[in-house]
């Protein structure tokens, strides 16, 4: 499984990069590595600031596991019944079902052999407890590299106390990062005194180096000794290393100006990382004016007190958890956290609305990247609206808007984690809670449970009709529509989904659900044997979607495009719609869309002549669908394809190579086969004589009524 290798990163993970030098531990590093080698469960501990986290990633770097390393950031997380969603989250597990996160997750690591690194889980122990020992049993395949200031407690764990660092690299740190501002250091007896007073702490001594453009190491050591007289009456023996780093963190706070130490504790409300526009927005006022955020924002970079990252959404920010702790205490002394915390609230909904409007724009991409980054904050965004009685339609209103993000970003089952929640509070706003009544309907049809969808959906239209919200109702018949078209009722889908069309135009609607909505009218079209009617419809819909620059909803046009190219004889052609359609999906995190793309480049790939490579892909798929729910949601429409090029597929290679050739795909994980059926070339095309062998395996296998429309001498146009 592993072998220990030199370098920066995992050749497979998802380990932060290293912005600066990582200076000393090479004992530790060693150590840690022996300790990976001899348990299953490792766990780095100390206190705050001491370097726990990045020795782990460090050491989880050189550490090469077949199926890589993933690490799991657990500080920002504050209900425990989030832990599993986190480490779904991080080993990129994307699952539509309504099963519980912890059977997906075991699911998904059942025959891997992975190292999973949690950090920062000492405020949810127990849960980190329990999932990690269920892992553990459950995943043989898996090693735990944790990094905490307590041991997880679980059977098995080797615990590796991390001690602070010793005073050659203590100094060697200081130094380096001195450099970092451009500040020489000459006078090492001041700077060794300063390391030890600091206890090797390399949070406590990075913060204050932070201070070199101000102080000189002399400057900075007569003022901490100053700090360490005043607290601890003069004397340090048995001082615990915890207070010397709370004493270096209070000792920098106070260095701090008045306006520094106001946005060091407002910075506090944020979980993970954020950004300039929310700082401006959250912080900014009552003291502190917005327009000098910037500038005192630069000073806490300057002073260590905070980090700057460069992610996939853009420039960020982030505290470490033990100086946000500081924090957050001044903060409640202030008397200002409720009000600070609301304001957080409502920049997230304000941020919520603004990518729930632009998801239907050229920005769609961005907007992905740009909920992916902010969730952490989001969350407590919604756990406040949750915390609070007078602000529960805030809370509907919130995860009714995030739609987007539950449903084309692939996260249903947080989706409807919060929906439940929030349509069961009695919120006195009507409209907020429809909305995310026709959601969580929408989320349940997705996960397979069309009992739950139906409830949410009834109730939904009921309450919408009798306060009058027309928006809702359309909402409400449009997803009672798809309802009907995933479970075979054809004239109902197409009934109820005509209805919502046309309510939609009333009221002016036009959005990627609207244009879902003309989607899945194009399907119960092409199902019920119009074959052209539906070409024609998703034509159109293609074209609104490159108006408006909106590539979810298009991905599924494309899909109906190719199924018709692909009736109509053109597998080329539709190759090439499925080649765009399962790009789209991928980057999307959409499973749903992807597997529906890996189906029909299944039988796309059958008619071009590679039974073999067919069969792999439906292997692949067949691996992708318990992630999604129901194979092919149960119903026979949508299964003819499928059934199809296993009949086809069958007949050319006989049972056995078949079957074999199914085990092959089913062992891809999801990127390599969405890799693999993007980077297939065109295989041989059918021989003269391939139409009638079609047409038989086609009437053994139920074929869709849009193939018979085709023979029957209708094209696709």
């Amino acid at each position: 499984m592993r072998q220990h290798q030199h370098g920066g990163g995992s050749a497979d993970g998802n380990l932060p990069e290293e912005l600066d030098a990582f200076v000393g531990r090479s004992a530790e590093l060693a150590g840690l590595a022996r300790a990976l080698d001899a348990a299953r469960l490792v766990t780095v501990t100390g206190a705050g600031g001491v370097g726990k986290s990045r020795l782990a990633a460090r050491a989880a770097a050189r550490y090469a596991a077949c199926d890589g390393v993933r690490r799991v950031e657990l500080a920002p997380v504050r209900d425990p019944e989030f832990v599993d969603h986190s480490v779904a989250e991080a080993l990129g597990l994307t699952d539509h079902t309504a099963r519980p996160p912890r059977e997906a997750l075991l699911a998904h690591l059942a025959e891997r052999q992975l190292l999973l690194v949690l950090d920062g889980f000492e405020h949810l122990v127990d849960a980190c407890a329990e999932l990690v020992g269920e892992l553990l049993r459950t995943v043989p395949g898996l090693r735990v590299l944790a990094a905490g200031r307590r041991a997880l407690g679980v059977a098995g764990e080797r615990v590796f106390p991390l001690a602070p660092l010793d005073e050659d690299e203590a100094v060697e740190l200081f130094t380096e990062r001195a450099a970092l501002h451009a500040v020489p250091v000459t006078d090492d007896r001041d700077v060794r005194a300063l390391c030890r007073r600091l206890d090797g702490i390399p949070l406590a001594i990075e913060l204050a180096a932070g201070r070199l453009r101000a102080l000189s190491p002399g400057q900075l050591l007569e003022r901490l000794e100053d700090r360490f007289r005043l607290l601890t009456g003069g004397g340090r023996d048995g001082l615990p290393r915890h207070r010397t780093l709370r004493l270096a963190i209070g000792w920098s706070h106070e260095l701090c100006t008045p306006r520094e130490r106001l946005l060091w504790a407002r910075l506090s409300v944020f979980a993970g990382r954020f950004d300039l526009e929310a700082v401006e927005y959250v912080c900014g006022g009552h003291g502190l004016d917005a327009d000098d955020v910037l500038d005192v924002l630069t000073e806490l970079l300057a002073q260590s007190v905070i980090a700057r990252e460069e992610t996939p959404a853009g420039l960020r920010y982030r505290m470490l958890d033990t100086v946000r702790e500081y924090g957050a205490d001044w903060l409640a002394a202030t008397g200002d956290a409720a009000r600070l915390r609301r304001r957080h609230r409502d920049w997230y909904l304000g941020l919520a609305t603004w990518c729930e409007l632009d998801w239907f724009s050229p920005r769609q991409a961005e907007v992905a990247a740009r909920v992916e980054a902010e969730l952490p904050n989001l969350r407590c965004a919604l756990e406040h609206c949750l915390t609070e009685p007078e602000e529960a339609h805030l809370g509907q209103y919130l995860a009714g808007s995030l739609w987007f993000c539950w449903v084309g970003c692939g996260r249903l089952a947080e989706g409807r984690h919060w929906l439940e929640q929030v349509v069961d509070l009695d919120s006195g706003h009507d409209r907020s809670r429809l909305k995310a009544l026709w959601v969580l309907g929408y989320v349940a049809i997705l996960q397979g449970d069309s009992v739950a969808a139906l409830a949410a959906l009834r109730e939904c239209r009921e309450e919408a009709e009798r306060c009058g919200d027309p928006t809702a109702v359309a909402y409400a018949e449009h997803r009672t529509g798809c309802l009907a078209l995933v479970t075979d009722d054809m004239p109902r889908a197409e009934r109820l989904l005509r209805s919502a069309l046309e309510r939609y135009e009333e009221i002016g609607e036009l959005n990627s659900n609207v244009l879902m909505g003309r989607v899945e009218l194009a399907m119960t079209r092409a199902f019920q044997g119009d074959l052209p009617g539906a070409v024609r419809m998703c034509e159109d819909v293609r074209r609104i979607c490159e108006d408006h620059g909106e590539r979810w909803a298009r991905g599924y046009a494309l899909y109906v495009l190719a199924y018709a190219a692909w009736a109509d004889g053109d597998p080329a052609r539709a190759r090439a719609l499925l080649g765009d359609c399962l790009t789209g999906a991928h980057a999307f995190r959409d499973l749903l869309g992807s597997v529906l793309a890996v189906e029909l480049l299944a039988l796309v790939t059958v008619v071009e002549g590679d039974a073999a490579e067919a069969a792999v892909l439906q292997g692949a798929a067949a691996r992708m669908w318990p992630s999604v729910g129901l194979p092919l949601f149960g119903s026979a429409h949508f299964d003819a394809p499928h059934r199809l090029c296993e009949a086809t597929a069958r007949q050319r290679l006989g049972d056995e190579r078949y079957e074999e050739c199914v085990r092959e795909g089913a062992r891809l994980v999801r990127e390599a086969a969405v890799s693999r059926a993007l980077a297939r070339p065109l295989g041989a095309m059918p021989s003269p004589r391939e139409p009638a062998r079609y047409a038989t395996a086609s009437a053994q296998t139920h074929e869709p009524a849009a193939s018979r429309t085709r023979k029957g001498g209708e094209t696709a146009g």
